[in-house]
């Protein structure tokens, strides 16, 4: 009698255990979702950052007029009445696109005759 409660009680711990890891709402699937949450959380702490910069951006160009002058002559190009606008090329120049002049003909020399 007590060896079939004593293996009863097993039986039961290891459905238990095989249940805890593998079945529904088990360790694995524990860890899969802390692992998702880990994901949210960076991704949230992300966007969270960007529409801060965002909205300091907004209310930058609501109260200040040196910001939208700024973007306006950054994004649009945009330049004042009276201004002289010089755009300055700094791609380095290429070998082929600098034409060096031809070398001067070599002179004879007197003694090769």
């Amino acid at each position: 009698m007590l060896r079939w409660v004593a293996l009863i009680l097993i039986v039961t711990l290891v459905g238990l255990q095989l249940k805890l890891w593998s079945g529904s709402g088990g360790l694995r699937e524990v860890d899969t979702l802390r692992v998702s949450l880990k994901k949210q959380t960076d991704e949230n702490a992300r966007l969270l950052q960007r529409n801060q910069a965002l909205a300091a951006d907004v209310l930058d160009l609501k109260h200040g007029e040196q910001a939208v002058e700024a973007r306006a002559r950054n994004e649009l190009g945009l330049i004042k009445p009276g201004e002289t606008f010089y755009q300055v090329d700094e791609r380095p120049a290429t070998a082929a696109s600098v034409s060096l002049p031809p070398p001067p003909p070599a002179a004879p020399s007197a003694g090769a005759q």
